[in-house]
């Protein structure tokens, strides 16, 4: 008994706000354990004598810069947003309800095993410590974080929930009668993380090295400020440095002493939509599987929301059957959602993966087969390259089209456990000595059909290519002794290679126009203007701004008939676009594009580097963007067109600022020891008074590294303050 009393005190000590002198004692004694050394930049380094005391420090540093990011992650994850944000996130508030169990994130906490314990009570410890000693920072909702929330958060992918292809429009054919809100906010969101969010992975072999040691290259492009810059160390074998998402006590994309990894996001099918044949019976619903009929699982969910300063609820009433929640209605069919968004073994897997010493190791910790969002791309110190695609992926019978919902009456349709890792789409130490992913084909990881695709089923990659990827394999195959400022040099190349498949026929249609003919005359500059271009974007560059703008216009044509064979595949796409435009579209969207610069700014010439805009004002959530304050020009350009610096932009007023694409990016080189360099958006603070709130901006436009400071000394001998979590 007395032991019980003991777990019980210990639970509800971790478990309560620190209003408790006995608890904050033990936060106190606890930081001493942690030194936080900032750098020049800003960067903390984070060293504890356990990994449950660098956790607790990672936590404390993340809430120093950011709270805010850190709550609104969990309030997000817990289905809460619409009591901050009002009536119109309800729908993904419900969404993230029906995906994320919080009775199955503490059920996983009570089954977890003792030393991933430690690592949860110091993360919900460490920013508990942050808060009582800083009562001026008010929480906006959660005023305690409970240690199982980390598993509700267990992928620091940013597109990390998977729905099997749901759409706002099932949702609203489901719960319209019950939630009318505005769905506006959501279908943006998932505009700015599905098309326009995208990520570049390279891996260099030491054959293909000037130092003959391997390279890797991390280039996430998320929102700015997603992640944030850290290194974290324990005396228990903890050394890992990268981008840690806000609120997560793990290095997502990084490396440690020995390895390095790098995540894209991916379309390898990890969930799947099934059409439940529902009946009602009395009041009360049942499904139809294998010719039994079985009750649904019901669930009453309350949803709060803020309207006119008072919080306001609704229930709603929610279905599941064994294959999951229902989510959706589409055809009339109720769609009942199967995935894996969260789950004690993903949440070990990402810690694990950060301490990892070789590619034997890695792979071991790849088995526990619980990534479901992203691909890896790998390098180490014995000069090891690797890529997997995806992790999580079920076993399924390759009869169904599992891109659209399957029938959920029949067991046919059950998945049929999990593929091993050694059957997923992968590449080691290929003979061509490099690696690329961009979001795009795994076959064309190290060069056009590198990979044979007609021994893997069609679910497990359903990309095809982008024009990233295309100039990417074309700039790794010719490149030779690449060294970390060549990698560099690659991966902040303004080439944009849409323009490649977009161009010609303009050009073509053009010089078959007389030149009596009046558009002939009104083109011919601007013309003369793209053939001279380079195709690549620049701060000066007027011909950047036409094909943009002018691509913008024939892209925004609705086509009803596209094939579906082209759909994921984005050369693909633009080149079925362009072929299916009249001379006469093509001619006109430019000619529209040449009156709009000219009604805007006066006169069509106007430069990529005047509108394209790099501005930081405030270090909140929401981005406040001024004309009238201090913004940087930016030469490169949206993914969507081939930029492998990716820089994607919201329009105020006259400009163009950017709000996502690169953000965290290192170069590391894997030798006897760590040489790396890296870059964030802007700067590591989030307090515009603050000498790290821009001093890495003009940098990050130009594509200019710092050094990386990896070892001890040399963090000492660059440290800017050195501090334990509560001191100043």
């Amino acid at each position: 008994m007395k032991q019980i009393f003991y777990i019980i005190l210990f639970s509800l000590a971790a478990c309560s706000s620190p209003d408790n002198k006995e608890i904050l004692n033990r936060y106190v004694e606890q930081a001493k354990n942690v030194t936080i050394i900032r750098d020049r930049w800003g960067i903390p380094h984070i060293y504890g004598k356990t990994d449950a005391d660098a956790v607790f420090g990672l936590m404390y540093a993340q809430c120093e810069e950011s709270f805010e990011r850190v709550e609104r992650n969990y309030i997000e994850k817990l289905g809460r947003l619409s009591e901050v944000e009002g009536e119109k996130y309800l729908y993904q508030d419900l969404q993230m309800r029906l995906l994320y169990d919080t009775s199955a994130a503490i059920a996983d906490y009570n089954n977890s095993p003792s030393w991933l314990k430690k690592l949860l009570h110091a993360f919900s410890d460490g920013i508990h410590y942050y808060l009582a000693q800083h009562p001026e920072v008010k929480p906006l909702l959660l005023k305690t974080f409970e240690p199982w929330y980390p598993l509700l958060f267990t992928d620091g992918a940013y597109i990390d929930t998977q729905t099997g292809g749901l759409q706002m429009k099932d949702m609203q054919n489901l719960f319209g009668k019950d939630l009318s809100s505005d769905v506006s906010v959501l279908n943006s969101t998932s505009f700015l993380k599905n098309e326009l969010s995208a990520s570049n992975g390279f891996a260099i072999a030491p054959s293909r090295s000037a130092s003959k040691n391997a390279l890797l290259y991390i280039n996430p492009h998320v929102s700015f400020y997603f992640r944030t810059e850290v290194h974290i160390v324990s005396e228990e074998g903890l050394n890992a440095y990268g981008a840690a998402t806000w609120g997560q006590f793990f290095i997502f994309q990084g490396f440690n002493d020995h390895c390095g990894w790098m995540h894209t996001s991916s379309m390898a099918d990890a969930s799947d939509l099934y059409e439940e044949k529902i009946i009602k019976k009395d009041s009360n619903f049942l499904y139809e599987y294998d010719g039994v009929l079985k009750p649904l699982a019901k669930k009453q969910i309350q949803l709060n929301y803020l309207t006119n300063g008072n919080i306001l609820s609704r229930s709603i009433t929610t279905y599941a059957t064994h294959h999951g929640p229902v989510v959706g209605m589409r055809n009339n069919k109720w769609l009942a959602l199967k995935a894996q968004n969260r789950s004690l073994q993903g949440l070990i897997q990402s810690w694990e993966r950060t301490k990892a010493k070789d590619i034997s190791e890695f792979t071991k910790i790849l088995e526990l087969k619980a990534n479901n969002s992203t691909n890896t791309v790998y390098a180490d110190d014995k000069g090891n390259i690797a890529y997997w695609h995806g992790n999580f992926i079920p076993k399924r019978d390759e009869k169904f089209d599992w891109s659209l919902p399957v029938d959920g009456s029949t067991s046919a349709t059950e998945w049929q456990g999990l593929h091993d890792v050694k059957e997923l789409i992968h590449t080691i130490n290929p003979k061509e000595g490099w690696i690329q992913n961009c979001n795009s084909s795994p076959f064309s990881s190290s060069g056009f059909n590198s990979i044979n695709k007609d021994i893997y089923p069609s679910y497990m990659a359903p990309e095809g290519e982008n024009f990233r990827s295309v100039f990417a394999i074309k700039q790794l195959s010719q490149q030779k002794n690449i060294t970390p400022e060549k990698l560099i040099g690659i991966g902040y190349d303004h080439y944009l290679s849409a323009f490649d498949s977009l161009l010609p026929p303009l050009f073509k249609d053009f010089a078959a126009l007389p030149v009596i003919d009046p558009v002939f005359n009104d083109l011919k500059e601007p013309m003369d203007s793209l053939r001279n271009w380079d195709k690549r974007s620049s701060v000066s560059s007027v011909a950047t701004t036409l094909g943009i703008f002018w691509a913008y216009q024939i892209l925004s044509k609705r086509f009803y008939d596209v094939p579906e064979n082209v759909l994921n595949d984005e050369v693909k796409l633009f080149t079925w676009y362009i072929q299916h435009c009249s001379l006469q579209e093509k001619f006109k969207a430019l000619q529209d594009v040449i009156t709009g610069l000219k009604n805007k700014y006066g006169s069509w010439k106007i430069a990529w580097g005047d509108i394209n805009r790099f501005q930081r004002n405030t270090g909140g959530i929401k981005a406040g963007f001024d004309n009238d304050k201090k913004s940087i020009p930016v030469g490169f350009a949206s993914s969507l067109f081939g930029s492998l610096p990716s820089f994607e932009t919201v329009w105020h007023d006259s400009k163009m600022y950017g709000v996502a694409g690169n953000s965290f990016i290192a170069v590391v080189e894997f030798g006897k020891k760590i040489k790396a360099r890296s870059i964030v958006t802007g700067g590591e603070s989030f307090d515009p008074g603050s000498k790290h709130f821009l001093d890495q901006s003009q940098m990050f436009a130009e594509g200019k590294f710092k050094d990386l400071y990896f070892y001890k000394e040399d963090v000492l001998k660059n440290a800017e303050k050195i501090y334990h979590p509560g001191k100043k």
